[in-house]
């Protein structure tokens, strides 16, 4: 997608947008509510008109696809006729696509609901739930799969089952998987690559290693020490940029703990720790977004069902 730009009244949900999504690979589309995350896949998917920009799946946009259900699989939303049973709402699908009946069959496996799909979907859990609708996005065979919010409201075990399908789909079928979430923590452990977005803008791309490389330069290392006196002293004098704490502990950046341990093992210094810095894509987030307004200036704040979502 190229300058993906959206007003809706005086609300400007989305502004001159663009990334891409590569093939066996989970991108996780991240930001808070009300950052344009589903405003854009709503056009990603040609159910809003963008007032600028393009979206495409191999050079041509959802609305041109020859036959989109084979091409790609969506999840936006969880809505099932509570009395028909899960397998016969993958049948209906199935008709209107063109596809085998057959095929309702193979998916309900393919996600775990094979003995519940006679069941009526008004007593499915909700995840139950999303677990139909992940089998519904399937029915194609796509190799594209664009989903919004996938893990709302899911427990611990349904977290941990969507986290491996959908890295399953993307490592090992080779699957262009694109997932919409402000549930970060949760999607440092399932996405390969991020999109950050704010505000309806793009606040940065790359993988959580990219990320973390520019918000720390080129790297961070701690060093706990019952000498950390004389162990910045060593670090300064090698050239490095050493900051010493109350607790013994040597802070610098741009250095590996390989470099740090060696010089304090040339010296004769002690160490009681030494480790890489790591920081999770919550504060990596929060330090990229850090000064940026969730709106743009002027507009006002939407509606839990506003369009800037």
């Amino acid at each position: 997608m190229s300058g993906l730009t959206k007003s809706f009244g005086p609300v400007r949900a989305v502004t001159d947008l663009g990334f891409t999504v590569e093939p066996g690979a989970v991108t996780g589309f991240l930001g808070p509510n009300g950052a344009g995350k589903t405003t854009t896949l709503r056009m990603v998917l040609g159910l809003i008109t963008p007032d600028a920009g393009t979206a495409t799946f191999d050079g041509a946009p959802y609305a041109a696809l020859p036959d989109p259900v084979r091409t790609v699989g969506a999840v936006l939303e969880t809505a099932f006729h509570p009395a028909r049973s899960g397998r016969d709402h993958l049948r209906v699908y199935c008709r209107a696509a063109g596809l085998s009946p057959a095929r309702a069959d193979e998916v309900l496996t393919t996600v775990g609901l094979a003995a519940a799909g006679r069941r009526r979907a008004g007593g499915y859990s909700l995840g139950m739930r999303q677990r139909l609708a992940l089998a519904t996005a399937l029915l194609g065979d796509p190799p594209v799969l664009v989903l919004d919010e996938p893990a709302n409201g899911l427990d611990p075990e349904g977290i941990l089952w969507l986290r491996g399908f959908l890295r399953h789909l993307a490592h090992d079928e080779g699957r262009t998987v694109l997932v919409s979430s402000h549930l970060l923590a949760e999607m440092e452990q399932t996405a390969d690559r991020v999109v950050i977005v704010g505000a309806g803008r793009l606040v940065r791309q790359g993988s959580i290693a990219e990320l973390r490389s520019g918000a720390h330069g080129a790297g961070t290392v701690l060093a706990r020490s019952p000498e950390a006196g004389r162990l910045a002293a060593v670090l300064a004098d090698a050239g490095l940029d050493p900051a010493r704490d109350e607790d013994g502990v040597v802070t610098v950046t741009g250095s590996t703990p390989a470099e740090v341990g060696a010089r304090a093992f040339a010296a004769g210094v002690e160490l009681h720790e030494l480790r890489a810095e790591t920081t999770g894509l919550e504060d990596l987030y929060f330090r990229l977004t850090a000064g940026q307004e969730q709106f743009a200036a002027g507009s006002p704040t939407p509606t839990p069902e506003g369009a800037a979502r």
